[in-house]
Parts: structure tokens; sequence; C-alpha cells
């Protein structure tokens, strides 16, 4: 059983003792922390019902037992529950501050697979708590430091099935939403929404948005995944299959929460995860003067779009809370990160794939091209991911400390270490981050093609081995 508490949450898989699995017992704990930390914050001057806490879940199999534990002990707390049902994580966070909230939970674990759950917590933004704030709920935590609320002062308890809807209308009223040319160009798109949430929301978007010719694939929300729920190119071989018998003109597949968007092309190959955000950001520059944000480990490609544009570009740490602060601190029109990512302030500060579909199709309607056109229209990377695994005594910060040394003298790198030590060449580039969970470096790299990527991060791994 694997239970990780850390300061985006608490995640793990169902079953198993106290503190070694996500159970009621560790549930109530880490929830009761978190309505301790809002209750302690207090709420901003905008929020009009700050005893409010929004929850919302997709379609895990153990989605209903944890929504039942999570709002008993938010009323247990004394805190109001909307209880918005199955929803996806930025339907979820809309949410938040549609109901002008205090904050909100979404019982989630992402990509993970079937047996891991996960909560995922909200400030009253609808955005993801910082890491202070985080720690903050795990110190609450370990010291269970909260106190319940008496008879007289429990919270109650609603239920509102509007928010999908809600969600959808404001996708639509986008003003680069252009549902019209979206309806002339009668596209034909197939989607794989791994038995979660996007099997309800995606079939009422893209009716929505005008697309006559919709083929479903494991959209029912059971929550018992048909495949790996990642949305990553060795789990998709059946919606790949089925585009490749030429009957559609574009495949979207998202992950359980609906939050990480990928295409399929017309002829059955992937478009690429990394370029979901570097099309849209395209469409987006191409009507809104302004700059953009990635994390450190996405693609060039965007970097080279902005500049197109005479923008500028700027990488985050990883992690969504990390690009959401280096967007509203750079004024970015748009940014995201290059798992399929993508955030637009015009929406909200979160991931959203219905935004992305919505906009993608737009920008695919008005530039009149097959997708896989559109594909060669963007500069091409590769980007390959590896790791080193370490013993777990390994002092990880020495050694990326010694590749910082050993690459900041020369003069053709440039060193970031904001987020473990990036390695930026003229023409490719080496991100080394340690894991919070394992024993590990992760590297990731890019260049022109596969064998330049792997051969880079070779160099940098057989140095850092040798240390």
């Amino acid at each position: 059983m694997s239970l990780i508490k850390s300061i985006s949450g608490i995640r793990g898989t169902i079953g198993g003792r106290a503190g070694e699995g996500l159970n009621p017992l560790d549930i109530v704990k880490f929830t009761s922390a978190y309505a301790t930390l809002i209750r302690r914050q207090g709420a901003g001057a905008n929020v009009k019902n700050p005893n409010t806490i929004v929850v919302g879940r997709d379609a895990r199999i153990s989605g209903e037992m944890v929504k039942n534990v999570v709002c008993g002990t938010l009323m247990g707390m004394g805190f109001d529950v909307v209880n918005i049902g199955l929803a996806t994580t930025p339907t979820t966070e809309v949410a938040v501050t549609m109901e002008s909230a205090a904050g909100g939970i979404i019982i989630t674990a992402s990509h993970n697979p079937r047996h891991w759950n996960a909560l995922k917590l909200l400030n009253h933004h609808g955005e993801f708590l910082n890491a202070a704030e985080g720690n903050e709920v795990l110190h609450i935590a370990e010291a269970e430091d909260f106190d319940f609320a008496d008879v007289d002062h429990l919270g109650h308890y609603r239920e509102d099935d509007t928010y999908n809807q809600r969600h959808i209308d404001m996708v639509l009223a986008l003003p680069l939403v252009d549902v019209e040319a979206i309806k002339k160009a009668n596209f034909r798109v197939a989607f794989d929404a791994v038995n979660s949430v996007g099997g309800i929301i995606l079939p009422q978007l893209l009716e929505q948005l005008g697309v006559q010719h919709v083929t479903p694939l494991y959209s029912e929300p059971t929550g018992d995944f048909q495949h790996n729920p990642e949305p990553l190119e060795k789990n998709l071989g059946d919606i790949m299959s089925l585009m490749a018998k030429g009957n559609h003109d574009v495949a979207f597949v998202v992950d359980p929460d609906v939050d990480r968007l990928a295409f399929i092309q017309e002829d059955g190959r992937m478009y690429g995860e990394e370029y979901t955000l570097v099309t849209v950001a395209d469409y987006i520059l191409r009507h809104t003067p302004g700059n953009t944000v990635s994390n450190l480990s996405s693609t060039r490609a965007l970097r080279d779009v902005t500049r197109k544009y005479g923008r500028d570009y700027n990488a985050a740490a990883v992690g969504e809370v990390n690009v959401v602060t280096k967007m509203k601190e750079t004024g970015a029109v748009i940014g995201g990160e290059g798992n399929g990512g993508v955030i637009y302030p015009e929406a909200h500060y979160g991931r959203d794939a219905l935004v992305g579909i919505a906009l993608f199709l737009s920008h695919l309607a008005h530039e009149g091209k097959k997708v896989s056109e559109l594909r060669h229209t963007y500069p091409e990377y590769c980007i390959a991911k590896n790791r080193i695994d370490l013993e777990p005594t390994t002092d990880v910060d020495a050694i990326l400390s010694k590749v910082k040394k050993l690459y900041g003298q020369q003069p053709d790198v440039e060193v970031n270490d904001i987020d473990g030590v990036k390695l930026d060449f003229p023409d490719r580039w080496v991100h080394l981050r340690k894991s919070n969970t394992e024993p590990i470096i992760r590297v990731y790299s890019e260049a022109a093609t596969m064998e330049a990527a792997d051969e880079i991060a070779g160099q940098i791994m057989d140095i850092i081995k040798s240390f």
C-alpha cells in the first residue's frame, strides 16, 4: 500500500492500515487539516460564502467512498458543502469562484491507475494551494491540530449538478471560441475519455460547439479504466487504430480528471502532447498580444512561437501553481505545461481540456488544414525522458550543485536552477530534477531529433554517475 503526503495534497492506493494507504482515517485527518487552514486564513473580501467548500470528483471506483468521508468531515468541521458530483478538475475550480466559496477539494488521482485516489486542494480563487499553504496543511495534520464543530454549528450539505453546463457556457462565451466557424467546418471528431468524467462532459461540449459527427471511446464513467489513464502514446493504441481508419479529422484524449489534453491526427499518429499548448498559444497570440509561460521541462517550441509574435517567453518551476504564479508575474495571456495542460487566464487560472478543445477547433477551422498539416507548421523538437536510480542515502542536491558548477563555466550554456538544474545549450537542453517521492533524478532532454536528445542526456547521465 502507498500513501504520499505532499504540499500538493494527499494521494495513495485504496485500503490498508492507517498511514499506509488512502483509507477513511487518513482522509478525515487530511481533510480536517485543510479545513483548519481555510478557517485560519479567513476568506477574502470578495468571498460571499466564506463558510462554503466545493467538492467534486472523477469517476474512480473509490470516489463515492472518499466523497462521503470528505463531505462528512467538512460538515463536522463546521463548513457548508456544495457537492457538484462527477465533475472535472477545471469544472470544480470554476465552481469555487462561481459559488464565491472559501475553497474546494477535487477527489481525483489524475492519471494514476484505478486503485489510486487523491485529494487536490483549492483556495478561494479556485487555484491550487501554494507551497507554504501545503506545508501548513501537512503540519496541522501531523499535529492533529484541529477542532470539530459542536452540534449547533455543524455544516450543511447540498448537491448541485449544474456546473458541467455552467463550465461549458463559460467556454462558449470566450471571444476566441468561434462556434460558427467550427459548425461550418463540419468536423468529424473522436475522443477517448478513459471511463471517467470526460465521458459525461465532452459529448455535451462538442455538441454545443456544433460538432455533429462524434465517435466516443471508453466514454462510460465507470472508473474501471480500459487502459493506463495517462494520455501517452504507449497507452493509446485503441484510439490511434480508430483514427488510422481515416474516418475522422481529429481525436481528443483526456486523463480521468480532464485537465490534460492530447490530440490524435487524422492519420492515426500522435500530434504530440507537448504541442497541445504550442498550438493553442499560436492561436491566442495571433489575436491577443502578450507573453507566455510553461515549465522548465516543456518544449522549446513555445518559446519559438512566442518570439515569432515579438513577445516574451518565461519558464517556471514544474508544477501548475508555479506556472500560474509566473503567468501572473509576467502578464502572460496563455501558458501551461508540456503534458497537455492549457491555462488560459481569459477563462481561469487552471489547466482545462475543455478550453483547449474549443480553442483548438476554432484554430483548425480558421486554418482550413488537416491536423497533420497544422502540426508541420511548428518547430520540430523531440523530448527524451530518462531517470537515474540512486541509493536512498545519495545527496542529490550535492550532485546537482556539481553539475551546475561544471556547466556554469561554459559560455554557450545557460544554467537555470529554480527547479533542479536546467542546462540550455544553443540547440538542445537537459533538465535534471530530483523526485520528491523516490531516490531518483529525472532527466528530461530536448533536441531536433530523438537521437540528439538521448545523446545529450546520456552525456550528462555519465557525468553524474562519475560523481
